[in-house]
């Protein structure tokens, strides 16, 4: 059987996927919850603690004494300053060694990476979350009945290429398209916020993974909230990385997409 897993969870619907497919499994496994992220509603029921951003110390406390061996991160941490941080001494030492200035000046794969290559430092085994919940990669082809017309088929051509081009920055995963203009890039505040700014009707949504990005961290993620709000701002629909993107809950995706007449379709990036 495979070792304890450790859950490194924030917010949105992935830890709880990550805590049903260990439980399916009959798995071992810690839930690290960071507080202001993660919902403690939610895994309550579940082995967890909970640290502040800045604590690594505690949680890597927390991890060695639950005998986790392997780690996954999954689900979305806003970046705080570094005075909202209020680093304890073993975050301070991790930006001693990658630079003060990372946190601001690191794009978050960047940050991840270092991240990851720290927590090897300590002994633990980090792995995707895609390959504990490969069924949630987005397959090839449109999920439920509506299909991208030709000019829609055109906007995720033009939105994949400039998703790629947004990612090689390390800047954002997301991008809207419509009638050939893009017409928003992701940035920090995120998809939801990039959706609100961009309430036109008749975009498209392009998710994709950033060129050479580290899969192990991060992967572009849609799930039923991300169809309600591509409805509710006039979206005509969502286009993801097949392969490279999760869709949480896709029952519930393909439902609220054909109930709100919006196309989900999983593509292939050159």
């Amino acid at each position: 059987m495979a070792g304890k897993l450790g859950i490194l969870a924030g917010s949105g619907e992935l830890p709880l996927r990550v805590i049903e497919a260990c439980r399916s499994s009959g798995r071992p496994f810690f839930v690290l919850a960071f507080a202001g992220s993660c919902d403690p509603a939610a895994i309550a029921a579940v082995p967890h603690g909970f640290i502040r951003l800045g604590a690594a110390g505690e949680g890597l406390r927390l991890l060695h004494d639950n005998a986790v061996e392997e780690l996954v991160m999954a689900g979305g941490v806003r970046r705080p300053s570094l005075a909202a941080l209020r680093p304890d001494w073993r975050t301070l030492r991790f930006f001693m060694k990658i630079g003060l200035r990372a946190l601001k000046d690191f794009g978050d794969d960047a940050l991840f990476r270092a991240i990851i290559k720290e927590l090897e430092g300590e002994g633990f085994r980090v792995t995707g979350a895609d390959r504990i919940l490969g069924e949630l990669l987005a397959p090839p082809g449109p999920l439920g009945r509506v299909r991208p017309d030709a000019t829609q088929e055109a906007d995720i051509a033009t939105g994949l290429d400039a998703a790629r081009t947004h990612g090689a920055r390390d800047l954002g995963q997301a991008v809207i398209v419509r009638a050939g203009q893009v017409l928003g890039v992701e940035g920090e505040a995120g998809t939801d916020a990039l959706i609100q700014s961009c309430a036109k009707p008749g975009g498209v949504l392009v998710k994709a993974a950033k060129p050479g990005q580290e899969r192990r961290a991060d992967l572009p993620a849609i799930g039923p909230s991300t169809v309600a709000a591509a409805a509710a701002a006039g979206l005509c629909g969502i286009a993801v990385e097949a392969g490279a993107a999760l869709v949480l809950d896709r029952d519930a995706v393909i439902e609220a997409a054909d109930r709100a007449g919006i196309f989900v379709v999983g593509v292939k990036a050159a």
